[in-house]
C-alpha cells in the first residue's frame, strides 16, 4: 500500500533471494512499520471481506434462486464465475497501476480511498437487480473494484514490514477476513429479504475503513520516489508471464491456486449443501442461518491456528512446513462430511476446516512475500499471486455445478475438494528460497 524503501543488497541478490535466516535493517529499509499498521492491515482485509461475505456469501445465492429457482445451480455458477473474472483481471492491473504511481498522499491511498467509494457505488448498484443478468453485473462491478482495493492492501506486507515480522502481519492479514466474513454473513443474514440495505451497509464499512487506514497508518513518503511510469494493459500482460518465469513465486502460485480451489468448490456451494445435501431444514434453520453458523465455527477454529501458525513461523522461521500441513490437514477433513452427511458432520467439518485454512492463511502470505521477483513491482506481483485466490472462483463454480449435476452430486464435491488440497501441498514442496 505504501511507497517501497530504497533496498540495498548486494549485487545479483533479489528481494525474493532472502530467506528469514538472513538479516535485515528494521528502521531505515521498512519506514511506516509499527503497531497501527498491523491493526489497519486486519481492519482492512476486514471491511473487504465483509463484503464478499455478504453479498457472494448470501445475497447473490439468495437473488438467484429468486429469480430462476429451477436453474439456481447453473446460474449460480454463471454469476460467481465470470464475477470473478474481473476479480482476475483487475487485481493485478490495479496493483500494477498503484506501484506506479505518485502523488503527495502517497502510492497506494488514492486507490485505497477511491477503489473503496467505487465498490460501495457498486454494491449499491447490486442490490437493486431482480433478474440474473442485473445481479451479474452488479456483483462484476462490486468485487471488481473491491479487488482493486484488495491490490492496495495486499502490497502492505512487503511494502514496510521487516521479512523477519512477516509471519505476525500474515496473521493479522488472515484474521482480517475471519472476523470479515462472520460480520458480513451475519449482516447478509439480517438483509436477507432486503439485499439493497445489506450491501448499502457492507460497502458503507469498506469506505470508513479505508479513510481510518490513510489516517492511522499514512503512507511514509520518500523523497527520491520516481516520477510516476505509465503503464499499458498488454504490458501488464506481458509482465504477469515473466512474474511466473521466476522458479519460486511459479510453485507459490500454483501451490495457493489449487488449494484455493479445494476450498471454494466447497464453500461457495454451502447455502445450497445446507439446503439440499443435508435437508437444514429439518433441523429448524434456515440456509443463511446454517452458512452464519457453521461459518461462526470455522472461524473459531480459525482464530486459534491464524495467531499460533504465524508467531510460531516467525520463531522457528519456517514456512513451507506449516503450509503443506494445513494442506493435508484440509485434505483429510472433507472425507467428514462423507461419512457423516448430518448437521453435526457439518459443523465437525467446519471446525477442522477452520482450523486449517486459518493455518494456511496466516503463513501462506508471508511465503508469498518471500518469493516476490522484484521489489518495485511488490504490489504487481501480489496481485498476480491474488489471481491464485480469484482464478479458483472462477473455476470453482463451473467445477461444482458441473459435479453436481453430472458427476455424483454434493458429496462428490468433498472428494474433489480433498485431492485439490493435496496437489497443493505437493505445489509448495519445490520451493527453495524458503525454508
Amino acid at each position: 500500500m505504501f511507497p517501497i524503501p530504497n533496498l540495498k543488497f548486494e549485487k545479483g541478490v533479489t528481494m525474493a533471494e532472502i530467506s528469514v535466516t538472513q538479516p535485515v535493517e528494521k528502521s531505515t529499509q521498512y519506514p511506516g512499520y509499527n503497531k497501527r499498521l498491523l491493526l489497519m492491515i486486519a481492519l482492512g482485509n476486514m471491511a473487504l471481506f465483509a463484503v464478499y461475505a455478504a453479498i457472494n456469501g448470501i445475497f447473490v445465492p439468495a437473488m438467484v434462486q429468486a429469480a430462476d429457482p429451477v436453474n439456481k445451480v447453473a446460474n449460480l455458477g454463471i454469476v460467481t464465475g465470470i464475477s470473478a473474472i474481473f476479480a482476475t483481471v483487475l487485481n493485478p492491473l490495479g496493483g500494477a497501476w498503484s506501484d506506479r504511481t505518485r502523488t503527495k498522499w502517497g502510492r497506494r491511498t488514492p486507490w485505497i480511498v477511491g477503489a473503496s467509494i467505487a465498490t460501495l457505488l457498486g454494491s449499491i448498484f447490486f442490490g437493486f437487480q431482480t433478474t440474473i443478468l442485473g445481479i451479474l453485473v452488479g456483483w462484476c462491478l462490486a468485487q471488481g473494484m473491491g479487488n482493486i482495493f484488495q491490490a492496495a492492501i495486499t502490497a502492505v506486507i512487503p511494502d514496510r514490514v521487516p521479512p523477519e515480522k512477516r509471519g505476525t502481519a500474515s496473521a493479522m492479514a488472515g484474521l482480517g477476513p475471519m472476523l470479515g466474513a462472520l460480520i458480513g454473513l451475519g449482516i447478509g443474514t439480517v438483509f436477507i429479504k432486503t439485499p439493497l440495505v445489506g450491501s448499502s451497509v457492507v460497502g458503507g464499512v469498506i469506505v470508513i475503513v479505508a479513510f481510518l487506514f490513510v489516517l492511522i497508518a499514512p503512507d511514509p513518503m520518500v523523497k527520491d520516489e520516481k516520477a510516476p511510469v505509465k503503464i499499458s494493459f498488454k504490458e501488464s500482460l506481458r509482465s504477469f508471464f515473466s512474474s511466473l518465469a521466476h522458479h519460486d513465486f511459479r510453485y507459490a502460485f500454483i501451490g495457493r491456486l489449487l488449494l484455493v480451489l479445494g476450498y471454494f468448490v466447497v464453500q461457495g456451494y454451502y447455502f445450497y449443501l445446507l439446503q439440499d445435501y443435508i435437508n437444514i431444514a429439518q433441523y429448524g434453520l434456515e440456509p443463511a442461518q446454517g452458512v452464519l453458523i457453521i461459518s461462526s465455527v470455522s472461524m473459531g477454529g480459525s482464530l486459534i491456528t491464524i495467531l499460533l501458525g504465524g508467531i510460531l513461523s516467525d520463531k522457528t522461521g519456517q514456512r513451507k512446513v506449516f503450509v503443506i500441513a494445513a494442506s493435508v490437514l484440509m485434505a483429510i477433513v472433507m472425507i467428514i462430511p462423507i461419512l457423516l452427511p448430518t448437521w453435526t458432520g457439518m459443523l465437525i467439518f467446519g471446525a477442522l476446516n477452520g482450523l486449517a485454512f486459518g493455518l494456511y492463511m496466516s503463513v501462506d502470505a508471508a511465503l508469498i512475500t518471500l518469493v516476490l521477483p522484484k521489489a518495485e513491482d511488490n504490489a504487481r506481483d501480489m496481485g498476480i499471486l491474488n489471481i491464485a485466490n480469484a482464478g479458483p472462483q472462477i473455476a470453482a463454480p463451473f467445477i461444482a455445478a458441473t459435479i453436481i449435476t453430472l458427476l455424483g452430486g454434493y458429496t462428490t464435491l468433498f472428494i474433489w475438494g480433498g485431492v485439490f488440497a493435496v496437489l497443493g501441498a505437493l505445489a509448495i514442496i519445490p520451493i527453495k528460497s524458503v525454508k
